[in-house]
């Protein structure tokens, strides 16, 4: 396929059996050891010497025979058929020459174990995930497939490997002619009731407390330390699969020492799991695996039992990192070749052209929004000392918040996180750095991206607003009517997709912050490109008519109803509620001004909700980038 692109990549596919077939463990197996970030077979054959700027591979499994994919990224004007050639290579003969190794296997199934024990911690991801297996003939088979995984062998994923990953199964996006292919022969695969008719699955049941979410109980049942400038939530409950949920943010620096410094700072928190003093990559990626955490330094989940091992490891990587030069160098290409990949994406152009219209500070102020080409500029610029220069300067975990969600020892989490974090402090000044509203005049961007199929649309106006403004919640309600809502219930989805399908998805955001008072509403659609002009049209007329017509009572009762019930569900979740802590804490806050706020969102009436919409939300100061490929749009106008 040759089209308008900034990265390249080269895939190879191959044919598998049916998930339900013998051979299918096997394969899915040798396709995790090849394909694996960082330990993988062909991350060390193509990420580490430099072909390559990424790896990927996964395997589809489904009732008839599937498919194994494989894949690599590659910077553009670098050589394409060398990095093919040696994907190939190592894919179809890496297994053959060195068999898979017990470290390979153990990694794999530690992997695909922790997979299947957190399933459970999430009821609701964990019923939408079982409708696979039942498309496969019967829900026990995610019982059955956990238990083949623990029992597969480093041969079956060589024997996999050896009958599948061959060349006259592969696919590469090419042709190449052969009198004498050599085809995979895949046979016929048992039927659910074949494979489950000896089978039976092991009794692990598993039990959660009825956590009460209420703004009241949140409270009560979480415990708020101080340790000097660190502040510290813990609420500690029963949960499903034992998991707790970690989320930490740390603050340092203020506005004048971290001038000119965002690339270094961005590169520094990335590079946190690339090696310590004493772990490599791989050792760091390995003791993740076994202490079945999930998600990155400043959040995760783990279990009760990995805990205080995961945050010791953790708190290594914050205070140990040593950014290993190689290491660097694979990161700074990787992040290059995203940033050109951007230059042609309508999406991408379009947030931060969006972005770039609304800067209000100096180039090089940690507030501004820089451009692609200076992202790029400063990326190019920034080398491996400038990391341990501002990871000596200014890392600390002694300043900012930790909130811990789920089932564990609140007293040994304390006492550990006072002997770590709290003494480990940052040496830089620290001073609150936040956004103030200062006006920005309204314009209309049109940015060309010949050839591309889809477009985007964003539009933004900027107001003076924080969330302690009494017409906040007002103005929330107002959004949700206006593109908030979830589903296909607001007026711009409804308008832009229902009616007149002009749009793959349409909605809208208001950014209300807890501190400054730089607030926005946001306007975002996806559209085909011959339709971008009409769904501009059609987003100015409903946003318009809003502002003056105002909403009904049935659609702000509704918005009321259904904004509520997405607070309900927001603090059911471990993630949210220990995010939200964080926020809270920044502010000197509890769950009490979420519940002022939700009583004030029960109380609004309809004249509130509209003149909250009228007095922030207008039109005529709203900046319109329309991203996507101009001809097609002017050519769809005219018709």
């Amino acid at each position: 396929m040759r089209r308008r692109g900034e990265s390249q990549l080269v895939a190879v596919g191959y044919r598998i059996p049916s998930a339900l077939h013998q051979d299918f463990p096997g394969t899915e197996t040798a396709t995790d050891v090849l394909a694996d970030t960082p330990s993988g077979r062909l991350y060390e054959a193509l990420v580490k010497t430099g072909l390559a700027t990424s790896v990927f591979g996964y395997a589809i499994g489904a009732k008839q025979p599937g498919f194994v994919v494989f894949g690599a990224t590659v910077k553009k004007g670098e050589s394409l058929e060398k990095v093919k050639d040696k994907l190939i290579e190592t894919i179809e003969t890496s297994l053959t020459k060195a068999p898979v190794t017990e470290k390979e296997l153990n990694r794999v199934k530690a992997q695909a174990e922790t997979q299947f024990e957190r399933a459970f911690s999430d009821p609701e991801g964990f019923g939408v995930g079982l409708s696979e297996y039942i498309a496969l003939g019967d829900w026990r088979l995610f019982f059955y497939g956990r238990d083949q995984m623990k029992n597969v062998t480093g041969k079956e994923a060589d024997e996999a490997a050896k009958k599948y990953f061959v060349r006259d199964n592969r696919v590469v996006g090419m042709f190449i002619p052969d009198d004498e292919p050599k085809r995979a022969e895949i046979t016929a695969a048992p039927s659910a009731e074949e494979v489950l008719a000896t089978y039976k699955p092991k009794a692990e049941a598993q039990s959660a407390e009825a956590f009460d979410s209420s703004f009241d109980n949140l409270n009560a049942r979480t415990t708020r330390i101080d340790v000097g400038n660190l502040k510290i939530a813990l609420l500690p409950k029963k949960n499903r699969g034992e998991t707790v949920t970690v989320m930490m943010n740390f603050r340092y620096g203020d506005a004048k020492s971290l001038f000119g410094r965002s690339a270094a700072k961005q590169m520094t928190a990335s590079m946190l799991t690339r090696g310590t003093d004493k772990l490599t990559r791989q050792d760091i990626d390995d003791k993740l695996t076994e202490l079945k955490v999930q998600g990155g330094p400043s959040g995760f989940v783990t279990t009760r039992e990995n805990l205080p091992k995961a945050l010791e490891l953790v708190f290594s990587l914050y205070k140990d990192s040593s950014f290993p030069e190689d290491e660097f160098k694979q990161l700074k290409k990787q992040m290059i070749v995203m940033l050109e990949s951007m230059r042609d994406k309508p999406d991408m152009l379009a947030k931060n052209a969006i972005d770039q219209h609304f800067n209000t500070y100096p180039k090089g102020d940690v507030r501004y929004e820089p451009s692609i080409a200076e992202a790029l500029e400063e990326l190019n610029k920034t080398e491996d000392k400038d990391l341990k220069n501002f990871h000596s300067q200014f890392y600390g975990t002694a300043r900012g918040e930790i909130s811990i969600v789920g089932d564990f020892d609140a007293k040994a989490v304390e006492k550990l996180i006072r002997e770590d974090y709290a003494k480990y402090v940052s040496s830089a000044p620290y001073a609150e750095i936040y956004k103030e509203y200062k006006p920005v005049k309204a314009e209309r961007i049109v940015i060309d991206t010949p050839e591309k199929e889809n477009a985007t649309i964003i539009a933004r106006s900027d107001f003076s607003m924080n969330d302690t403004n009494p017409d906040a919640p007002a103005l929330q309600v107002a959004n949700w009517i206006l593109g908030g809502g979830t589903g296909l219930s607001n007026r711009l989805i409804d308008r832009l997709r229902q009616k007149e399908g002009l749009s793959y998805g349409a909605g809208s955001g208001v950014k209300i912050p807890g501190k400054g008072d730089q607030a926005s509403f946001i306007f975002r659609a996806i559209v085909a490109p011959q339709n971008l002009l009409k769904a501009e049209a059609s987003a100015k007329d409903v946003i318009a008519k809003a502002v003056k017509d105002g909403f009904t009572d049935d659609e702000v009762r509704e918005a009321k109803k259904g904004l509520l019930q997405s607070m309900d569900v927001a603090r059911s979740q471990d993630p949210i509620v220990a995010s939200s802590w964080n926020d809270k804490m920044s502010l000197n806050r509890d769950w009490s001004f979420s519940k002022a706020r939700a009583e004030a969102i029960k109380n609004l009436t309809t004249e509130q909700v509209n003149a909250a919409l009228r007095k922030y939300i207008k039109p005529e100061d709203m900046t319109f980038v329309l991203a996507g490929d101009q001809k097609k749009a002017q050519a769809a106008q005219k018709k």
